[in-house]
């Protein structure tokens, strides 16, 4: 997928004017992108028209209108649409209960390196996280991760409408897998390989 630019966004006011029907066209479109990993992990698998809504929505909210401001925008999120051998996810550990949130990131520490994805019989590959900023201190994992499914051309060439894929994570304190993931979720991420 290529890069957005500033030709692929709406101005403040077009934005202002569509926002409502973009937004709810977006929504349903995540839903075809989350996939949920357990009971407080989830993955919403980023391709354009996501990335797309979230510039959309920091140039609304913070009223960058000069190009300046939004040429960093797009230089922040660009690197986050996969980009044809590879699937780019943000993951969220999500707890109500400020509580328990605070004790699980404490518990998951390195969780965001024990996410995976077997295709076929091949090996699992595990996700490369936070390429921008290291979000893990030594006490506690941060609750949103940015990962990426690095895979090899062997593996996107072989990859049919019969091949298994099946997302996990093999953390001591949250060892979960997807199960073959099927419908509108696999058609919808297997758009963004080449």
């Amino acid at each position: 997928m290529k890069n957005l630019t500033r030709e692929d966004l709406m101005t403040l006011e077009e934005y202002a004017q569509q926002r409502v029907v973009y937004r709810q066209e977006v929504l349903v479109h995540k839903k075809h992108r989350s996939l949920q990993l357990g009971e407080a992990v989830s993955l919403l698998f980023e391709d354009r028209k996501t990335i797309q809504y979230q510039i959309q929505e920091m140039l609304r909210i913070e009223r960058i209108f000069e190009s300046e401001g939004i040429e960093e925008e797009l230089s922040v999120y660009n690197p986050l649409i996969p980009n044809g051998d590879n699937w780019k996810a943000t993951m969220m550990i999500e707890y109500t209960d400020p509580v328990e949130r605070k004790d699980a990131l404490q518990h998951l520490l390195n969780i965001e390196n024990q996410i995976w994805v077997q295709i076929g019989e091949n090996e699992k590959i595990y996700a490369i996280s936070d390429e921008d900023l290291d979000r893990t201190r030594d006490d506690k994992t941060s609750s949103v991760h940015f990962l990426r499914f690095q895979l090899s051309s062997d593996i996107t060439g072989g990859v049919n409408d019969e091949t298994s894929i099946v997302f996990g994570i093999d953390h001591p304190e949250y060892t979960v897998d997807s199960g073959v993931i099927n419908g509108g979720f696999r058609k919808s991420i297997m758009n963004d390989l080449d």
